[in-house]
């Protein structure tokens, strides 16, 4: 298992701490995560591909959203894909890195032959001036934990949530349906990508948690708030021990997790 911790800092306000296993049947794990509170950026990413290409996409994605978001930072940038006026700058910022990442992935897939066909989820979110914005594509999700309530944030991108959203079928039904692990848009599996920004006024003690399917498709949203209410407010243990619950409950895929605590003072 690994994980990384850093602790509260000036710039962004947060405390964060993440891990990731490689779960109990997989022999490689194509998970990857990110965690910079200098920049206030938070990633997990799930990689998809033969071999180990799965695990090269995840971590393609990662480095170039944060080095995008880190010039963008340190100096004046062009805007490849333009600035959309209604987004904030770091909505912009966001956007741009999405975009140029899932360019890079579906130029280094599309140059060889044994990486035809990766791709990766990502769920990320970067926190600056008391606002979490958030980018997603897959089924990566970020979830608010606010008081004693859990909310999911980010909507899937995947054959099950459109058919949840259609009235298609009922939820046992979708959970047995033999389409139901097909993901509908992930970065690197087409030239372009259209990413949805959501930006969140943060307040005192909300606690975001970045994950992949590994972690949600094997405990339910009730498990997690149990799991993690019951750690009093210790985010490495809530790390651990939702992995922990993951891997009790099959352990069927990688699993990485992030929790991000916002604090005002």
């Amino acid at each position: 298992m690994t994980f990384q911790v850093t602790e509260l800092t000036m710039a962004t306000n947060v405390e964060s701490f993440g891990g990731t296993d490689l779960g109990r049947r997989r022999q490689l794990n194509e998970d990857s995560f990110l965690i910079d509170d200098e920049l206030g950026l938070y990633i997990v990413a799930d990689g998809m591909g033969g071999e180990n290409a799965g695990e090269i996409a995840s971590r393609m994605a990662v480095d170039v959203v944060a080095t995008f978001i880190r010039r963008s930072n340190e100096s004046e940038i062009t805007w490849p894909f333009g600035i959309v006026p209604q987004l904030s700058r770091n909505g912009n910022r966001l956007r741009t890195a999405i975009m140029l990442a899932n360019k890079r992935v579906w130029k280094e897939a599309e140059s060889r032959q044994e990486y035809i066909g990766m791709g990766t989820t990502i769920v990320a979110a970067l926190v600056e001036d008391a606002v979490l914005t958030l980018c997603s594509a897959g089924d990566s999700r970020a979830y608010r934990i606010r008081g004693n309530q859990l909310d999911q944030i980010t909507t899937d991108d995947s054959w099950v949530q459109a058919a949840a959203s259609a009235g298609a079928l009922n939820h046992v039904r979708l959970q047995e349906h033999p389409m139901r692990n097909i993901i509908t848009k992930v970065v690197g599996a087409n030239e372009t990508i259209d990413v949805e920004i959501l930006e969140n006024p943060l307040q005192e003690d909300d606690l975001y948690l970045l994950c992949s399917d590994g972690l949600h498709g094997m405990i339910d949203n009730s498990r997690i708030l149990e799991t993690v209410s019951a750690t009093d407010g210790n985010l490495q243990k809530a790390i651990a021990d939702l992995i922990a619950a993951a891997n009790a409950a099959g352990g069927k895929d990688n699993i990485t997790a992030l929790l991000i605590r916002y604090r005002s003072t």
